[in-house]
């Protein structure tokens, strides 16, 4: 069995991907000698039978009635030029897995390798130069490459066997410069007196060398994403010289001292200035209905609610996470993966989430490409390409999304907003919770580890530069949401449920935080991860986020049932790690251990973070608290609402004609609060 070769193309009158992009090309890059734009998507198939390939090329490949298709080479018109644009390594292919899935399903046989790339024909008097700028336009570095035209013998990549992972020789004996080499080398998202802090922990606790294994899993869990280590500085010594806001800081403090009577404070920091009202709320008696426990999910609350006119009682959960960064870098993927990332947090907690919201924030998309900011991507492609993989996502799984807003700003030029909110719920008898005792199993549910994802919580975490655009592919993932619907699935039978003591979701950290979060004692075995191509070392199948997956904490006597119960959704479940007594996170790869820390030293965070503060009464024409033209009963009259200052959707003003200090926060007070002051 050779690789089959197959092209397919869109008839006239269903190709609205090629005159969309051959407009946009004239319009944006100023390209008038484009005439025409031919697509074709290009699949490649190693691992199936000339009599599989028959029965595909008009059913799996190809719809007979919207598309034609060639098998083995392509028509080409006279002088056209020609290139094709395929996924980096390692990166998620959508539409790749699916076709694999499909010819297994048809040949009821062994899932063939299956590669995608599409084809580019550019008609026109085209010079070099405006070859490369198309080239530029279409082709992201962060998750594509320009792929050969010419056809492979074989789809079977050459496997590199992975190194053993190292020890890194000498670490604790570090001078301060050497410190500082090591730590620019490998590029860390925790600071120097991080890993100063490491130093000193393996140097007196535990008398040896770390692996590199380990020194990446605790960058992860002290990365500004895993710890918040922006909001959990310690605030030392505050100075303010504005009255409104020392009022504010006088109300917060004497709200410390009500919550933390008789018991030892928090330190003064960002987080506590945020949870302090809920904590006083709730110490007063206030929220009866909040819902606690050790796992954290996302916000959740007890409602009853009446079902089929008998009361019963729900989980309500709500969560909201933002896409910042990877939108920015890789948008379509990006906006995907906040959209399901924000529903992995609830699910992980059980609950069917069933509404979203979006919150954007860029620069004019109607900015010409050449006038966008060096090393970024142009604003319109950002726009269009995030409303496509959010929207990609949200259809696939079946998710409502009822509230859409998009701001337009010179202030997000420098960096996109990309926020997803949710709410979802379940019956609260199908969601146990308890904590993990030794001998319990964890169970690995849902899809394939890969390289895509290592480093995201991480990458997030740093500060970024001209090359991010061309360094950070590894760290955005592509969502593969059907899976994640199984999920979605296996989790409201009840059946499946009551058995989980306790459930994490494989967001920022991969195996290293998804699993060893669910117990203080672990031992986990990284070569029964599942993986989606062999050549992965230990600390890739350690820190890899790949997206769609669960840990999940089951009886030792209940593991073989909660399989089979997943297996009833297609869903891959394998036991990966045993929960023991002692206080530490283990992992074993190749039968060595290449992490044992304690739980102790993961939990302390790193070295303590501590700022000083001073605020300053803004200039009050530029404060964003100004409320201007206020009517008699406290609201601002409709007829003095400045025309733009609210707009509708997608509808606003040319950010240059904005009040771009103040948009932003005047759009989401305005529907926040329905222009109520």
């Amino acid at each position: 069995m050779s690789v089959k070769r197959i092209y397919v193309q869109k008839k006239p009158g269903f190709d609205i991907e090629e005159a969309n992009l051959l407009s946009d090309i004239r319009e944006n890059l100023q390209i008038d000698s484009l005439e025409k734009i031919v697509i074709l998507n290009r699949y490649d198939v190693d691992g199936i039978t000339e009599e599989v390939f028959e029965k595909a090329k008009g059913t799996i490949f190809s719809e007979p009635q919207v598309d034609n298709y060639f098998v083995e080479d392509y028509p080409v018109e006279k002088d056209a030029k020609v290139f094709g644009v395929e996924f980096l390594p390692g990166q998620f292919d959508q539409r790749a897995n699916s076709l694999a899935e499909c010819l297994q399903i048809l040949s009821s046989g062994k899932k063939p390798i299956a590669k995608t790339a599409k084809i580019y024909l550019l008609t026109g008097n085209l010079s070099d130069e405006e070859m490369e700028k198309i080239k530029k336009y279409i082709i992201n570095p962060v998750d594509s490459r320009e792929c050969a035209l010419e056809k492979v013998d074989t789809l079977e990549e050459n496997m590199i066997v992975p190194e053993d992972v190292a020890v890194i020789e000498g670490f604790t004996e570090m001078a301060d410069e050497d410190s500082e080499k090591f730590y620019k080398k490998y590029g860390f998202a925790m600071d120097l007196a991080d890993l100063k802090f490491c130093q000193k922990y393996f140097k007196e606790t535990e008398k040896r060398d770390p692996t590199m294994t380990e020194m990446k899993m605790i960058d992860t869990y002290w990365s500004d994403h895993c710890r918040h280590t922006t909001f959990l500085t310690k605030l030392e010594k505050i100075e303010i010289k504005w009255d409104l806001l020392q009022k504010v800081f006088e109300d917060y403090q004497k709200s410390r001292e009500f919550v933390y009577q008789g018991r030892k404070p928090k330190d003064v920091c960002l987080m506590d200035l945020g949870t302090i009202v809920a904590k006083e709320l709730k110490q007063r008696g206030v929220l009866k209905n909040l819902d606690e426990s050790e796992e954290i999910n996302a916000c959740s609350f007890r409602a009853e609610i009446l079902v089929d006119g008998k009361p019963e009682e729900y989980l309500i959960m709500f969560k909201n996470e933002t896409h910042n960064h990877p939108t920015e870098i890789e948008p379509f993927g990006g906006a995907a993966t906040c959209l399901g990332g924000c529903i992995r947090d609830p699910l992980s907690g059980r609950v069917y989430v069933y509404q979203a919201m979006r919150i954007t924030g860029c620069g004019d998309p109607r900015q010409a490409v050449a006038d966008t900011m060096p090393n970024k991507l142009p604003q319109r492609k950002l726009t269009n390409e995030a409303a496509r993989g959010y929207s990609s996502y949200g259809n696939q799984i079946g998710l409502a999304t009822g509230q859409v807003a998009e701001i337009y700003d010179d202030g997000y030029l420098a960096k996109r907003l990309e926020l997803g909110a949710l709410i979802g719920a379940a019956p609260k008898e199908n969601v146990v919770r308890e904590r993990p005792q030794p001998s319990d199993i964890v169970v690995l549910l849902g899809g394939r580890t890969g390289r895509d994802g290592c480093g995201g919580a991480t990458g997030s975490s740093k500060a970024h530069n001209s090359t991010s655009l061309t360094t950070c592919g590894a760290e955005v993932q592509k969502g593969n949401a059907p899976e994640e619907r199984k999920i979605q699935r296996l989790f409201r039978n009840p059946e499946a449920t009551k058995l989980i003591k306790r459930c994490n979701d494989f967001g920022a950290g991969g195996v290293s935080v998804a699993i060893g979060e669910v117990a203080d004692g672990l031992v986990i075995d990284l070569d029964k991860v599942p993986k989606k191509y062999e050549g992965l070392d230990g600390t890739e199948l350690a820190i890899s986020e790949s997206q769609e997956r669960m840990a999940v904490v089951v009886a030792k006597e209940n593991a073989e049932k909660f399989i089979r119960l997943a297996e009833t959704e297609n869903i891959e479940s394998t036991i990966v790690a045993e929960v023991v007594e002692e206080p530490r996170v283990k992992m074993n790869w190749r039968g060595k251990c290449i992490v044992d820390i304690s739980r102790e030293f993961l939990d302390t965070n790193g070295d303590v973070k501590k700022t000083q503060v001073l605020v300053e009464e803004p200039n009050p024409e530029q404060s964003p608290f100004k409320i201007q033209n206020v009517g008699a009963q406290g609201t601002v009259p409709n007829n003095k609402i400045q025309e733009g200052t609210v707009p509708n959707r997608r509808k606003c003003r040319h950010p240059s004609k904005m009040e771009s200090n103040n948009f932003g926060f005047k759009l989401l007070f305005a529907k926040r609060f329905g222009r109520k002051i």
